[in-house]
């Protein structure tokens, strides 16, 4: 990738483990050179199962490039932590997005579109398609 900037990925999940884990594999299915930044925001600030807005908050800084953070959950209280923080408006950088998509699929489809350079509407769209991906 150029010099240009990025879209920003954020892995929000209950268990700190599963966030760094489909971080890890998305790195790896989206090789073939540099990857844009991505965090996985897991578990809790003591190691357990749960959300922190703290470690999220964290994570969405780290990958902030200024044109975007796609932030993707696993569950429903990681949904609702991600929107509270929205709403608040002063906890995550500008332009940080709630993405509707499959966790483990958006979240590659996702990388792989941010590291070929597409804008945040790009990445999100890319992840919301991954529900139509079929297995059987």
């Amino acid at each position: 990738m150029s010099e240009e900037k990025q879209v920003g990925i954020v892995l929000v999940s209950h268990s700190g483990p599963v966030a760094e884990a489909v971080a890890e594999l998305a790195r790896g299915l989206a090789a073939g050179g540099a990857t844009a930044p991505v965090a996985a925001a897991g578990g809790t600030q003591t190691g357990g199962l749960g959300t922190s807005a703290e470690l999220i908050a964290e994570a969405a800084r780290s990958v902030d490039g200024g044109v975007g953070i796609a932030v993707l959950v696993d569950l429903g209280s990681a949904v609702l932590t991600v929107k509270s923080m929205l709403a608040e408006g002063d906890e995550l950088p500008a332009g940080t997005r709630l993405v509707d998509a499959p966790f483990i699929e958006g979240a590659v489809a996702a990388l792989v579109t941010a590291s070929a350079g597409g804008d945040l509407a790009a990445v999100e769209a890319a992840a919301s398609e991954a529900y139509s991906y079929r297995k059987v």
